[in-house]
């Protein structure tokens, strides 16, 4: 198959012919229709995630076709259109149990404990609890589009953030996550403020329904102008870009008895936040930490997807082929994005010839 692989951190992903994979006993193996190129998998090829070995492939959220499952899978799955969660869950431990696969204790992350999607085919382990059938209605990069930025702010927003109509919502970082979130939390009837340095990120979270915006980059403390704009503070804050000040100025962006969700990774490099717990104290603040989505979730994300409450489609704004990965890849070195919101790799179509198009998501 043919595959974008790095043998070094930080170093130039290359598109090679590599070995077909195989499934493990409990697993699968999915051709790729479709694949996100998400700021994690940024974060991994630059060796900011101690579990990612060399060489290595990257890609954590697809859509494709299950080709051959394991001896031990029971359910019918070869020949089904699927997309699955970026944390798989081993179906066995205290977490699973408890239908909190997102932190399972051996959970398995296609795209970073072992090859991902930025290929023709993949693997994936557990498939009878980490496989999610899909709709004929979705399409597969829209649907690829679910499996870590949308499926974590639905997450985020909706069950650790408890969003409820009327309430401000501020959300920091607009990347895929952030305007994900912006979207989820407009569907949810919560008034939004977005926050972000670019200003197409910001003129894209207002087409997506945010009710205000704040650049950042133009305001001595972000924090201050959400509390100014919301009359007091948002409800809940999420911090969907992972950067020590963004964080800080999510919390410090709540009224009393508010909730910050934190959503982007913290790679040690940037720093640690200063979280003014001074504040978290006094206003009761909650923290709350929200990793990736479960595989149970994915009917009712869905179910909102099909009656059109939301459109993830909308989000998707540039398609490249297999052959284009490694230099949008690379690219992410920049601190704003080129173009907002979110890039789909279309594994099935043209991986040698390298076409490029940007799509209104109409």
């Amino acid at each position: 198959m043919k595959a974008i692989l790095y043998e070094e951190f930080g170093q130039i992903p290359e598109l090679r012919t590599v070995p077909d994979p195989t499934p493990s006993p409990t697993g699968a193996v999915i051709e790729v229709a479709a694949t996100g190129l998400c700021r994690s998998d940024w974060h991994a090829w630059r060796g900011h995630d101690s579990g990612v070995g060399l060489p290595h492939v990257g890609g954590h959220e697809f859509a494709g076709t299950v080709v051959s499952v394991g001896a031990e899978v029971r359910r019918p799955w070869v020949g089904r259109r699927v997309t699955v969660p970026f944390v798989c869950g081993c179906g066995t431990c205290a977490e699973c149990a408890t239908g909190n696969q997102q932190v399972c204790e051996r959970q398995t992350q296609p795209g970073f404990t072992h090859w991902g999607s930025f290929a023709e085919y993949v693997t994936i382990e557990h498939a009878d609890g980490n496989l999610v059938p899909l709709p004929d209605s979705l399409d597969a990069a829209t649907a690829a589009s679910l499996g870590c930025r949308f499926g974590t702010a639905f997450r985020a927003v909706l069950r650790q953030g408890r969003a409820s109509a009327g309430e401000w919502v501020a959300v920091h970082g607009c990347g895929g996550a952030g305007l994900s979130a912006v979207m989820i939390a407009v569907a949810s009837g919560c008034r939004v403020v977005a926050v972000d340095i670019s200003a197409d990120v910001l003129a894209f979270a207002r087409e997506l329904g945010a009710t205000a915006t704040v650049d950042a980059s133009a305001v001595p403390d972000a924090g201050a102008a959400v509390t100014e704009i919301t009359g007091g503070g948002a409800a809940l804050s999420l911090d969907c870009l992972g950067h020590p000040q963004t964080c800080e100025a999510s919390v410090r962006s709540l009224r009393r008895r508010g909730r910050h969700v934190q959503v982007g990774l913290m790679p040690p490099e940037r720093g640690a936040a200063a979280v003014p717990m001074d504040r978290v104290v006094a206003y009761e603040l909650e923290l709350l930490g929200s990793h990736g989505v479960q595989a149970h979730e994915y009917p009712a994300m869905l179910a909102m997807t099909e009656a059109g409450t939301l459109r993830p489609d909308l989000l998707i704004r540039r398609r490249i082929g297999l052959s284009d990965g490694p230099e949008a890849l690379t690219a992410m070195d920049a601190p704003v994005p080129g173009v907002p919101g979110v890039t789909v790799i279309d594994v099935g179509g043209d991986v040698a010839g390298g076409a490029e198009s940007e799509t209104d998501g109409a």
